[in-house]
């Protein structure tokens, strides 16, 4: 009784507190036409402190979304255009020679904001991507001998482009599993075509975007989807979704042990979690279901999973074996 007493005015608290992210949602609408799924993956990334990594090909307004994303949650922007020949101290800044006082001073990098979006990340050689590895991971950034800390809300936004991979560098296996998400941005249906066409014809898409959210909306949110209540057999169920990418036969999945080179690391479970409480939030709810988790499984898992040499000859994707062990994973 006391548990659904404390739901139900968490639920009110969650009601009010989520009223920002539809005001943003409207003010992302003005300039971007569809993408309602990869617009709800930012905010769920934004709400736990995550970072994402977009594919998709050239022309799907991923870098649109981000910077619009932005500028309506009144957030510092940086976009960083990833190059071969680019160096870590274009990323993070560097220290500066000053002859007057004889001494050197940092001069921070385009990293020092909220909000980055790594355009075409995989373009930038290791040393690059390892210097954005520590302020993914450690929200820090070094500089000469000193640390200085990135300044919170802080979130990375990734794109890469799957069709060309010429003059491009793997990203590291421990890099890419810090994301939270590996979001695929897809074409625009017909319909919604047409009207970016006609938007675009008329200039429309450059309507300014209002700044509607202030950084104390989003810290709030934190606070109460902390909250938000998951019972242990939801927890069980997304540690058995994990577990079955890395051991698939004792969940009668024999056939996938020769499919799966490796499978998910514990942090899937984490960001699992932690994206089924901030789609639980996008709801309304207090509570967790497995429908929530069933929503973002695919965005997290697919880039940890790695498909053996079996799986590839046979054209089998992360998507099929996800989709394998949800409908063989007992639901609670």
């Amino acid at each position: 009784m006391q548990l659904a007493v404390e739901l139900e005015e968490l639920g009110t608290q969650i009601i009010e507190a989520s009223r920002f992210l539809e005001h943003a949602e409207e003010e992302l609408s003005l300039r971007i036409i569809g993408q309602r799924d990869v617009i709800r993956r930012v905010f769920i990334a934004m709400l736990v402190n995550g970072h994402i990594l977009l594919e998709g090909v050239p022309g799907l307004a991923k870098t649109l979304i981000v910077s619009t994303f932005a500028a309506a949650m009144n957030l510092k922007f940086q976009r960083i255009q990833f190059t071969p020949d680019m160096l870590p101290a274009d990323l993070v800044g560097t220290m500066i020679y000053n002859p007057k006082d004889l001494e050197f001073y940092p001069r921070k990098g385009p990293v020092f904001a909220n909000v980055i979006l790594a355009d075409e990340i995989n373009r930038s050689p290791a040393k690059v991507q390892s210097a954005l590895l520590e302020a993914m991971q450690e929200r820090q950034v070094t500089i000469g001998s000193q640390t200085f800390s990135l300044q919170e809300p802080f979130m990375v936004l990734a794109t890469q482009n799957p069709i060309e991979h010429e003059g491009t560098y793997l990203l590291p296996e421990a890099q890419v599993d810090r994301f939270m998400m590996k979001v695929i941005v897809d074409y625009p249906s017909y319909d919604e075509e047409l009207e970016i066409m006609l938007r675009s014809a008329t200039n429309a898409r450059k309507v300014p975007v209002r700044a509607v959210v202030q950084s104390d909306d989003i810290f709030r949110a934190r606070t109460l989807i902390d909250r938000i209540y998951v019972d242990p057999r939801v927890q069980r169920y997304i540690v058995d979704l994990v577990v079955a990418t890395r051991k698939p036969a004792q969940y009668g999945m024999a056939e996938l042990e020769t499919m799966i080179e490796y499978g998910a690391s514990p942090r899937a479970s984490i960001f699992l979690l932690l994206a089924a409480k901030a789609h639980a939030f996008l709801q309304h709810r207090p509570y967790i279901t497995p429908e929530d988790v069933k929503a973002i499984v695919y965005d997290t898992l697919r880039h940890r999973i790695r498909p053996g040499y079996e799986a590839e000859a046979d054209n089998i994707k992360p998507a099929d074996i996800i989709r394998q062990i949800l409908q063989h994973v007992q639901v609670p």
